[in-house]
């Protein structure tokens, strides 16, 4: 056979060769893979996020630290709440305590002070078999008074004149012939204290009675003492708010005008306004009666004003089933209202004024 000795050509891209080179290029993609190769915007976004890591640990502290003093602060506040509730409690306990010893008081006040009322009114009103005992020729009217101011009534008003001639000269003098009133009265139902504009010295007794009791009128007197209201030096305002308002058939009332002067235009208009509204019932009587005390004005002044308000207040008082004292002050040299006559004897230091049928009220 025939040797052959032929060669054979070299094929470059042979499978074997593509092999070689896939395997290469398998081996390169995978190094690169495996391999830690970041970009510079890659490390700056991680260094970003560890920076925001430790601002948001730092502000956990520093919540967790707040955390801490708010229940420290809730924990005392509600240490100091439980203390305010535990007194809350003792006082509640205090209080129901002295509620009970209130009312035990009260109901021993009231048995005390109706059993006084009782025995003032007996001794207002004395019956016949008394008089018969206290001995023949015993007579008593029914309007029978004392030092010439009848007793009988139940409920007393005081209408103030609080001008400045009062207040600046006459004020002790007055302060005392309130407390000389109201002591006439050892127990009434109930007073009320308004100046000649009808202005009420406690606005919360507004068309109320104020209760009678010794606490009650000391509170009184203290607040005369320092009690300030305007005044036009005409009571005739004082005396129709005291009847309008107060005014009950089922009561008995007595008001009391203090006063100094009269400013006002007519006499005759005060008194028939007054004439009208207190006008006599079925029985004959008068609603209410209205007392006068005249007060003296300072000796330097005019005394036109002053003879005026006790023309005035003589005439109310005859019409209206009451009676005018008019005061002087020996010690200061002050006037006396010494107008008309009296039958009764003159207590020092004043004189009752009666009406006097030839005057002219105008």
């Amino acid at each position: 056979m025939p040797r052959r000795n032929e060669r054979r050509e070299t094929e470059i891209f042979s499978i074997s060769f593509l092999d070689c080179i896939t395997c290469g290029l398998g081996s390169v993609v995978l190094l690169l893979v495996l391999s830690d190769m970041k970009s510079p915007e890659a490390e700056r976004s991680q260094e970003d996020l560890q920076a925001q890591m430790v601002k948001l640990q730092d502000e956990l502290v520093d919540i967790a630290g707040q955390a801490e003093i708010l229940n420290r602060d809730l924990t005392a506040r509600q240490q100091q709440l439980s203390e305010e509730k535990a007194k809350i409690a003792r006082l509640r306990g205090d209080l129901t305590d002295i509620r009970g010893q209130f009312a035990a008081s009260k109901k021993e006040a009231d048995v005390a002070n109706e059993i006084e009322g009782r025995l003032v009114s007996a001794q207002q009103s004395l019956s016949e078999e008394m008089k018969r005992v206290l001995g023949r020729g015993f007579h008593r009217k029914k309007d029978d008074a004392i030092g010439g101011i009848p007793v009988d009534s139940e409920y007393i008003i005081f209408v103030v004149d609080t001008s400045g001639s009062m207040v600046n000269y006459a004020w002790p003098m007055l302060i005392q012939k309130v407390e000389e009133t109201l002591n006439l009265y050892p127990r009434v139902k109930g007073f009320q204290v308004m100046d000649d504009e009808g202005g009420y010295m406690f606005s919360g007794y507004r068309g109320k009675w104020i209760p009678d009791t010794p606490a009650q009128r000391k509170i009184v007197i203290d607040r005369i003492r320092n009690w300030n209201a305007f005044s036009n030096s005409s009571p005739i305002e004082g005396i129709v708010e005291a009847i309008r308002t107060y005014y009950s058939k089922d009561k008995k009332i007595s008001i009391y005008v203090f006063g100094d002067e009269f400013t006002g235009p007519s006499i005759d208009a005060v008194v028939k306004s007054v004439d009208v509204l207190n006008r006599a019932d079925d029985t004959g009587e008068r609603r209410v009666r209205i007392h006068a005390i005249g007060f003296p004005v300072r000796p330097d002044a005019p005394q036109y004003t002053s003879i005026r308000f006790a023309t005035l207040m003589r005439i109310l008082c005859a019409k209206n089933g009451g009676t005018f004292v008019g005061l002087d002050d020996p010690k200061r040299g002050g006037p006396a209202f010494r107008i008309g006559g009296t039958s009764q004897e003159d207590a020092p230091g004043q004189v009752a004024l009666q009406a006097d049928p030839a005057s002219n009220p105008s």
